[in-house]
């Protein structure tokens, strides 16, 4: 991907700084900085290993090469701890800040710890931000936080009630931005994902993301659980999109982009019934004799949304945002990766 895609080419001279982003061991975060590094720039990252893995971080290593890792600092620490994102903000112009504890349902088990993690630890950050003197404030919003409104393709302004703990801190991280933007005159951006997707996304654990532990499933020869009618949908959204995204937002010089929410997605729906035609014909094109069992059915799940679409105009519009991959384009892409990664050895 160029550097003109993300707008890292405007960067030059007395134009640099450096970039931090918590959360950087996880799926996006990795991403960030495997973007970020390949394009010349410093990075600080931090991360707490909740929900992140090491080896992100080693295949980011191995992927920029070692020149490129040289311009990397690592943190291990929990943004709950407002030392920690005090020293990791200190010097840094850029904050692109992911961590959080992902998943309706693990806030629904465990709402304190969602808690902790969306609400206290994004308030510790912003506080650390706006301390150090940072120049903009990029976080990671949630599509979740239109709950249960009916409107589709969902717009920026018009929300719903939550459906979710998750939903509530997500929701609550907007309204802190907003206000840090009023009271401080923090520069701040949040970004609502929509079912981000790709490259290290983890298919383990209870609450890991539908396409990945679809994926490592039909590997396994298991069969898929598709919760509800399948007629559920989302619109699914390629990695490479939301790192897009971030770059842009944290690089606008348009004054009328900033202390915004927009939406991070492709603008297309793609049901559950559909996504797992998708993948099946993907994972049995790259996995020779390996037949994919129709998928069966559960109940709904507790807290989830029943339609997803974005309406992307604005993000167009104030950021210059333009997807790159469809979610067929994004799924070719990610698939082999998953192939490769956890395809069962034979023997």
């Amino acid at each position: 991907m160029s550097a003109a895609l993300y707008g890292l080419d405007r960067l030059q001279g007395g134009q640099r700084g450096v970039w931090l982003v918590t959360g950087c061991a996880g799926f996006i975060g990795s991403h960030l900085i495997e973007t970020l590094l390949r394009a010349d720039q410093d990075v600080v990252g931090l991360d707490n290993f909740a929900t992140g893995h090491r080896r992100n971080l080693d295949s980011v290593r191995e992927a920029v090469g070692a020149q490129a890792w040289s311009r990397f600092r690592f943190i291990e620490g929990d943004i709950a701890d407002p030392a920690v994102c005090e020293d990791a903000c200190r010097g840094v112009r850029w904050v692109l800040h992911q961590a959080a504890l992902g998943s309706v349902p693990r806030s629904i088990a465990d709402p304190l710890a969602t808690h902790r993690a969306n609400a206290t630890g994004f308030l510790n950050m912003l506080v650390a931000a706006q301390k150090t003197g940072a120049e903009r404030f990029v976080y990671a919003a949630s599509s979740s936080t239109y709950g249960d409104s009916p409107q589709l393709p969902k717009v920026e302004d018009r929300i719903g009630r939550p459906l979710s703990p998750y939903a509530v801190t997500k929701y609550l991280n907007e309204l802190y931005a907003d206000v840090f933007g009023r009271c401080y005159g923090m520069q701040t951006v949040g970004l609502r994902y929509f079912n981000v997707f790709g490259p290290r996304q983890d298919p383990a654990g209870a609450y890991a993301a539908v396409i990945p532990r679809w994926v490592a499933a039909m590997l396994r020869g298991e069969v898929c659980t598709i919760n509800g009618d399948g007629e559920t949908s989302r619109d699914f959204c390629y990695v490479r999109n939301a790192v897009q995204a971030n770059v842009r937002a944290a690089l606008t010089t348009r004054d009328d982009a900033v202390n915004q929410v927009y939406n991070v997605a492709v603008g297309q729906r793609t049901t559950l019934v559909e996504l797992h035609a998708a993948l099946a014909r993907e994972v049995s094109r790259l996995s020779s004799g390996l037949v994919v069992a129709p998928a069966q059915h559960a109940d709904f799940r507790a807290g989830d949304v029943r339609h997803s679409l974005a309406d992307i105009g604005k993000a167009r519009e104030l950021l210059g945002y333009e997807p790159s991959h469809t979610v067929a384009q994004g799924i070719v892409e990610a698939v082999p990766w998953y192939v490769a990664q956890y395809t069962p050895a034979k023997g």
